[in-house]
């Protein structure tokens, strides 16, 4: 179970007890704002594309949504998000459980600039039922991500 490979990751740095497992779905932002009493803005979801053939997760704010043209001028390609089946395989994780650790090797990390605007973030764990409260330092830290992004737009 792709959870269990989170609390692995979580283990080594003494944190895998800070790992929420809900009684109910935490699958989409707004199933895990109700679980987690917070704000959906405050979940962090990751988002999972194909760049160069290579798969990438954008870690973003619940309220945003991907801006195609900021996208394309970060990446220099248009945004194609995985499947649901291409990202159970390329990142290690189901959809609704998506999140940047314990991902498997060669997935490239990036944090959007949407996250900064809050102290603490929610992201999954590896399952529809999983997060975890992080700190932005944190999330930099344990995300394992390359770079901040400027990639997403607010909502309409």
């Amino acid at each position: 179970m792709a959870i269990e490979r989170v609390k692995e990751y979580f283990k080594q740095y003494g944190m895998e007890e800070r790992i929420k497992e809900l009684s109910e779905s935490s699958a989409t932002v707004e199933l895990a704002a109700q679980a987690l009493h917070c704000e959906p803005e405050r979940i962090a979801k990751s988002l999972s594309f194909m760049v160069n053939d290579k798969p990438i997760l954008v870690i973003c704010a619940g309220d945003v949504k991907v801006d195609n043209a900021k996208y394309k001028a970060t990446f220099a390609t248009k945004a194609k998000m995985l499947s649901a089946d291409e990202t159970q395989a390329l990142i290690g994780h189901a959809v609704g459980g998506v999140c940047p650790f314990g991902i498997n090797e060669g997935v490239t990390v990036y944090l959007d600039e949407s996250l900064k605007r809050f102290s603490t973030v929610f992201p999954a764990c590896g399952s529809a039922n999983s997060a975890i409260e992080l700190t932005i330092p944190e999330i930099e830290q344990y995300s394992g991500a390359t770079e901040w992004v400027d990639v997403c737009k607010m909502r309409q």
